[in-house]
């Protein structure tokens, strides 16, 4: 079975297990998704929205974070976990988008990347989600976990990873297969060592 072969399979058994696979963080604004993105960072979407329920309340505008206090700021993201480096991170993004930017998140690639602690994983989740444009593959944990599970690519980096898998994939398909493999990865193929033959790709992939 070639590489072509067996990522159309994927594709196709993904969207029967999971129609309705989508970003899972909560938010109201481009910024507000931005912030959201930088917390999940080594941290599940479901302690990011529970920790943004109420920051969101507490910084309503982009200038509340722009005028921030760190040390206040860290203990309001504390559960996120690396708290003061994401806590920097966000607050200079808020100046530098103030500043630079008019107030408004960045639409390219290289602009987005230029912000404090945002990568290209970040940049493609925002980009997608937000302004529908699509420059690439989001690489977070389970996708990097699950391109080698699944045999799709023996590279190890995110961004080898992702220039394997947008090769691989029709461009339509970049946004959401990150979603469909999240969704796959917490449901059946989860990080701890497991029977692969239990999990429904397995079979279809021998």
């Amino acid at each position: 079975m070639t590489k072509n072969e067996r990522v159309r399979i994927i594709l196709r058994e993904l969207k029967k297990l999971f129609p309705d696979a989508k970003i899972m963080l909560q938010y109201s604004s481009t910024w507000e998704l931005l912030v959201a993105v930088i917390l999940s960072a080594q941290c599940t979407d479901k302690m990011v929205n529970k920790i943004t329920q109420t920051l969101f309340k507490k910084y309503r505008s982009l200038h509340d974070y722009a005028i921030a206090d760190i040390k206040e700021f860290e203990k309001d993201i504390f559960s996120a976990g690396f708290y003061h480096t994401k806590a920097q991170h966000i607050i200079a993004s808020a100046q530098i988008i103030e500043t630079k930017f008019g107030g408004h998140v960045p639409k390219t690639m290289k602009e987005m990347i230029s912000l404090p602690g945002v990568g290209r994983k970040t940049a493609n989740v925002v980009l997608g989600n937000a302004y529908g444009i699509v420059e690439g593959i989001a690489v977070d944990t389970h996708v990097i976990r699950l391109s080698k599970v699944l045999g799709l690519t023996r590279e190890i980096e995110p961004e080898k990873i992702e220039k394997a898998l947008m090769k691989l994939l029709p461009k339509k398909e970049w946004l959401g297969f990150t979603y469909l493999l999240i969704e796959y990865g917490r449901k059946y193929c989860v990080a701890k060592k497991h029977d692969h033959t239990n999990c429904p790709l397995t079979h279809l992939l021998q």
